[in-house]
């Protein structure tokens, strides 16, 4: 299995750029892994929210293959501890699926037509987290569900 992360909008701190790119490393040592990052809407000020979900909405849906399996980063979406997401991991590779994604949407969220490509959501937390901190998050947890997978001592129980 394949693992992708698509992100709306570069990282503008060098600090969250270096620690993302360490998590990256360790996790290719589990899986093969990739980091697309779909650049911010130009003249974003001036459409609705609506438009801009709609537009960025578009451009993650065209980074999609028929056979991917869609997750959500999303509020509303399903809280885990890191156990119980290294068993979706699994769970996940067990399926037969060749690539598994992860989407960060834009500061409005999705598009009705990404939840509706959607086959689930998942929230990291209840509390709100920048954009740029959650690429780091998932990327890091990604890396512990491996190890705790692996029976690795990063994750200690």
């Amino acid at each position: 299995m394949q693992i992708k992360l698509i992100a709306i909008g570069k990282t503008d701190q060098i600090e969250l750029e270096r620690l993302i790119s360490m998590y990256q490393n360790r996790l290719s040592h589990y899986v093969r892994f990739s980091f697309d990052i779909i650049p911010d809407l130009k003249n974003s000020k001036n459409l609705s929210e609506k438009l801009q979900k709609e537009a960025e909405g578009k451009l993650i849906l065209d980074k999609l293959l028929p056979t991917d399996r869609l997750i959500l980063l999303d509020e509303n979406g399903k809280e885990m501890n890191s156990i119980e997401f290294s068993t979706f991991l699994q769970k996940h590779m067990n399926s037969g699926i060749k690539r598994l994604v992860l989407v960060i949407g834009g500061p409005y969220g999705f598009s009705e037509a990404v939840y509706k490509k959607a086959g689930g959501k998942l929230a990291l937390s209840k509390l709100t987290f920048s954009h740029q901190m959650v690429r780091l998050f998932i990327i890091e947890q990604l890396y512990r569900g491996f190890t705790i997978l692996k029976n690795e001592p990063y994750h200690h129980r």
